[in-house]
């Protein structure tokens, strides 16, 4: 016997039933059960644009006068049109500079998901200065042993045996609650041994 799983909503799809709001229409008292895109222009600066709240009857009227293209010109329909719409954007990097510690504002942003990728973008680690280009990988393990990029080979070996003297067994007094530390420890220096930056 095969049992059918009930879909929560599945009598009009997008209903969100039980949010307490009020429809947005002027002057309708009932429930703002379906979202609609917020109002052209709207801005929030501490996130994104709030959506409004429509009853099923305004959202389909919302719905049937909605177009996208309205105030285009042909030029600018046919782009947007184009499979690759979008892309010649540069994603805007995330810059601390005069913001402090303060993330981005999303109203600095025309697409929201280039807002959220700047607001947990993890900084770039500087190349080093003697130009040697350092991979993901690189990274990863540098920041393992808790090294600077512009770390050398000496500086290398010289971390790499005081992690082995703080988390190996035989020179902790027995200690064996640091081994998976200890495994990544070597795994990392294994890696930036052999790498070109620090060849």
């Amino acid at each position: 016997m095969t049992v059918r799983k009930e879909r929560p909503n599945a009598r009009f799809h997008g209903r969100i039933e039980g949010t307490g709001r009020a429809c947005d229409h002027p002057g309708c008292d009932e429930a703002g059960e379906f979202r609609a895109p917020p109002p052209e222009g709207a801005a929030n600066a501490d996130g994104p644009p709030r959506f409004r709240w429509f009853c099923l009857d305004h959202v389909r009227a919302f719905n049937a006068g909605y177009n996208f293209f309205e105030g285009m010109s042909a030029d600018e329909i046919h782009r947007a049109q184009s499979p690759t719409a979008g892309w010649e954007r540069e994603t805007r990097a995330f810059a601390r500079g005069g913001r402090g510690d303060q993330p981005p504002r999303w109203a600095d942003f025309a697409d929201p998901l280039d807002a959220i990728g700047a607001r947990f973008r993890r900084t770039v680690a500087p190349e080093r200065a003697d130009g040697k280009p350092l991979s993901g990988e690189d990274r990863r393990s540098l920041d393992v042993l808790a090294l600077a990029p512009d770390a050398d080979r000496a500086a290398l070996r010289k971390r790499y045996s005081e992690l082995v003297r703080k988390y190996h067994p035989d020179r902790n007094g027995g200690d064996r609650s640091h081994e998976e530390r200890l495994t990544k420890v070597i795994a990392a220096y294994q890696q930036l041994r052999q790498a070109p930056a620090f060849a």
